[in-house]
């Protein structure tokens, strides 16, 4: 099994976080894992992605040319990178900020309403975490133990950020495929 996946979006968005939690519950899980972030000119506001290969054999390259899977957090990176997808691959976008995606009849979509459901919480940064829930739901790749453990290990003792960071990732488990 290999598993290639590339996150996107805006820096501020939590793109490489959202990488980075996915990639910890791999390993949790024991699986082999290569976690390559990309850093826009700017932090905050300019464009972040990141790439997460998950393999149950070891990895032999961090390069991702043609990820199977995409979350796109925002429309400049649903546009930019659609077309790295792999033929037969899935674009999971967050559809409050993605409006249209450019014609591909060979993958798969899958909208989120990532920031209405992070609205809805209270807390609309959190829409990466919402993401994340509708991903790990999706393709079932980690267990939703293992990105529990991954939360707690990256909030450290932030009892507050952990616990909406839970709560995120569980609504966007529940409620994938019936946000759309």
């Amino acid at each position: 099994m290999l598993l290639r996946v590339l996150f996107a979006g805006s820096g501020g968005q939590g793109v490489l976080t959202s990488g980075n939690i996915l990639g910890n519950a791999a390993m949790v899980d024991g699986y082999e894992v290569v976690y390559l972030p990309t850093y826009g000119a700017a932090m905050r506001g300019g464009t972040a992605n990141c790439t997460v290969s998950i393999s149950d054999e070891e990895i032999a390259s961090p390069v991702v040319s043609s990820p199977d899977i995409i979350v796109a957090m925002n429309q400049p990176s649903a546009h930019a990178f659609v077309v790295r997808l792999e033929p037969g691959g899935q674009l999971m976008y967050n559809a409050d900020l993605v409006a249209s995606i450019a014609f591909r009849g060979d993958i798969d979509l899958y909208p989120v309403h990532a920031n209405s459901i992070a609205r809805e919480l209270g807390n609309e940064r959190s829409a990466n975490i919402v993401m994340l829930g509708a991903f790990v739901k999706h393709t079932g790749v980690v267990s939703v133990d293992a990105v529990m453990k991954s939360l707690q290990m990256m909030t450290g003792k932030k009892k507050q950020v952990l616990e909406s960071g839970i709560r995120a990732f569980e609504e966007g488990y529940k409620r994938f495929l019936n946000s759309q």
